[in-house]
């Protein structure tokens, strides 16, 4: 394949589109760091003078923030154990097992995300109060899973049909059963996607707002992106210490796809020659 006559066009496009994305970003770090009587100003700045970071002390400053940050650890961390538990057999079931529906069940996983989630809501709510969930860590966890699976299952399963069948059939000669083929053999060569499925299932779960809403009428266990709400009153909004805590839960997210970023990637593409 012959490499494009003009990288630099590709190189300025790809530059530019990653602008406009992270522009939002930028503001929201801008404004967090401004002060408060400059930040709804009829001319902003892009750079904001002085710098000052009392938005931070008084998002900091807010006794419910610490546990709610505490609390959305404790359900991404959650989800993303769920989600691999379940995702895990499920999409090797899909992937290697020959039964019929399968290809039905693929598409019912895919017509599983297009819902919004303010559809599942009220359903959720309902069960979750009849079986007593309703408040409790648990409940929002599997609330957020109902979100993560379907997508956790698509992406495992082509990474599932990459792996060679006869590495499988190998361990099985020797002796290994089906769960030790997958736990000795599958699991440790599709770590990437593995990862990928992790890492997308902790960014669904950490910034999920709706059902911590609805599921958690109970301070102890809100997460949080309901605190955030915190900031909004009904004759305003502290745009300041709305920002900085935005950015204060951002900062886990960065660190997460920072670290993993070639897992991630790498897990997202593998299986895309076979599928």
């Amino acid at each position: 394949m012959r490499p494009p006559r003009r990288p630099w066009a590709l190189t300025a496009a790809a530059t530019l589109i990653t602008a406009v994305f992270l522009l939002p970003v930028y503001w929201m770090a801008k404004t967090s760091l401004t002060r408060p009587e400059r930040i709804l100003v009829p001319s902003p700045q892009w750079v904001p003078t002085p710098v000052t970071t009392e938005n931070y002390d008084t998002a900091l400053s807010y006794e419910g923030l610490a546990r709610a940050l505490l609390n959305s650890l404790v359900i991404a961390g959650g989800v993303v154990a769920l989600t691999l538990l379940l995702g895990l057999p499920l999409g090797y079931a899909l992937a290697r097992v020959r039964m019929r529906g399968s290809g039905t069940m693929v598409l019912a996983l895919l017509v599983a995300q297009l819902p919004p989630a303010i559809v599942l809501a009220a359903p959720l709510f309902i069960l979750e109060r009849r079986a007593g969930l309703d408040d409790s860590y648990l409940g929002l966890i599997a609330a957020d899973t109902t979100l993560t699976l379907p997508f956790t299952v698509i992406v495992l399963r082509p990474v599932l049909r990459a792996v060679p069948p006869e590495l499988e059939e190998a361990a099985l000669v020797d002796g290994c059963g089906l769960t030790g083929v997958l736990l000795r053999i599958v699991l440790p060569i599709m770590v990437p996607g593995v990862i990928a499925a992790a890492g997308l299932s902790f960014l669904l779960a950490w910034g999920e707002f709706l059902f911590g809403l609805t599921l958690a009428g109970d301070s102890d266990v809100r997460p949080v992106t309901v605190v955030l709400n915190a900031f909004v009153g009904q004759h305003g909004t502290a745009w300041g210490a709305l920002m900085a805590t935005a950015t204060l839960i951002s900062l886990p997210v960065v660190c997460v796809f920072a670290l993993f970023q070639r897992f991630i990637v790498g897990g997202l593409t593998a299986g895309s020659v076979r599928g």
